[in-house]
């Protein structure tokens, strides 16, 4: 059995889940609504304030699926009832992050800016304070569509190991490397 398949997915205040005929997962809370579609195998059921799921099998895929979707249904509770937060740093001398709504510009070094649409469900931040590097904070109720956000705009500048600059997650550390030595014969 799946460690983590076979918990069960303990509903806060104001959270409600209704699965439908066709095995969609529907979950509403305070901070908005997220539904996804569950495979036909595994069996989503509510009873007493908790989700659990259950697979048919212990088939290679059935085994595989159930922890997934146990973790994704987790996943949509704790996004609607707390919500997601990520920040992440630009690190460069003469790199900033500025936004107006969610249209949010980068100046990364290159010869023009990197101007970047964020999706409306996510709110965005942006800022500097004295002594830091410039911030980019990014709140949403989906953890999936945070997390790729969050991969595109740290594609703009990836972190590089010698200088460490780029953009990075706060508190991520980067491996260094050592760059070129005077050699001598």
């Amino acid at each position: 059995m799946s460690r983590i398949g076979k918990m069960p997915i303990k509903l806060p205040a104001k959270v409600e889940v209704t699965v439908a005929s066709d095995n969609t997962v529907t979950v509403k809370g305070p901070k908005g609504t997220l539904s996804r579609k569950v495979d036909p195998d595994i069996k989503v059921s509510l009873e007493d304030g908790e989700v659990t799921v259950t697979r048919p099998t212990d088939q290679k895929r059935h085994r595989a699926m159930h922890g997934l979707y146990r973790a994704l249904l987790s996943n949509m509770v704790t996004g609607v009832s707390q919500g997601f937060e990520r920040e992440m740093q630009v690190i460069g001398v003469g790199f900033r992050v500025e936004n107006q709504g969610n249209l949010v510009t980068f100046m990364l070094g290159y010869s023009h800016p990197v101007i970047f649409a964020v999706p409306s469900e996510i709110k965005v931040t942006t800022g500097a304070e004295k002594g830091l590097p410039p911030f980019i904070k990014l709140e949403c109720h989906d953890k999936e569509l945070l997390g790729q956000v969050c991969a595109k705009i740290r594609s703009f500048r990836k972190p590089e190991p010698y200088k460490g600059k780029g953009i990075i997650f706060k508190g991520e550390i980067l491996r260094r490397k050592a760059g070129k030595t005077a050699g001598g014969k």
